[in-house]
């Protein structure tokens, strides 16, 4: 099952890093945080970076609940594993599914590049293909589109790569 921890913002890879120190393997499959690729300009080259997904979360597998939880205990910073109350709810299937999808078994959002043409966005290339629905709003300036999805059970703004190289 996939597990949400929410920690504090910018503290996402030390936690990864102790979970991976700290937790046994048979207890963690795996420990990751969802990234996307974004270009910006540095030094006056675009170059291709990466950036934290949904920022103030790490992404847990683990098939003993009970376990992990015992093992948490000693990662210094953790804030919760997300879930109702007292009760700790894995991400739903299509969660995992498009989690999967985009990113891909190194949990990477690679660019993706598209064309406006009459105010519909069409993606051409990428993760994204398929997914215009979602998209609420693109910055060109910044190259990112901003999708709307439910996550966790609330809807939340995230943020992607995405070229467009035309628009008419």
């Amino acid at each position: 099952m996939w597990y949400v921890m929410q920690v504090c913002t910018g503290t996402e890879h030390k936690i990864r890093k102790q979970c991976l120190e700290h937790i046994e393997k048979n207890i963690l499959s795996e420990c990751f945080i969802p990234m996307y690729e974004e270009k910006k300009k540095i030094s006056g080259r675009w170059q291709v970076t990466e950036k934290i997904m949904f920022p103030g979360y790490v992404f847990i597998v683990t098939e003993d609940l009970f376990g992990l939880q015992l093992q948490l205990k000693n990662i210094i910073g953790l804030t919760r594993l997300l879930g109702t109350g007292d009760e700790i709810i894995p991400l739903t299937e299509d969660e995992v599914q498009f989690l999967k999808k985009f990113g891909g078994d190194d949990h990477v959002v690679g660019m993706s590049e598209g064309i406006i043409e009459n105010s519909t966005v069409i993606i051409q290339k990428g993760p994204l293909a398929g997914w215009e629905a979602f998209i609420k709003k693109i910055d060109r300036h910044k190259r990112k589109a901003y999708l709307e999805l439910e996550m966790f059970g609330r809807l939340q703004t995230v943020e992607v790569g995405l070229e467009i190289f035309s628009k008419n």
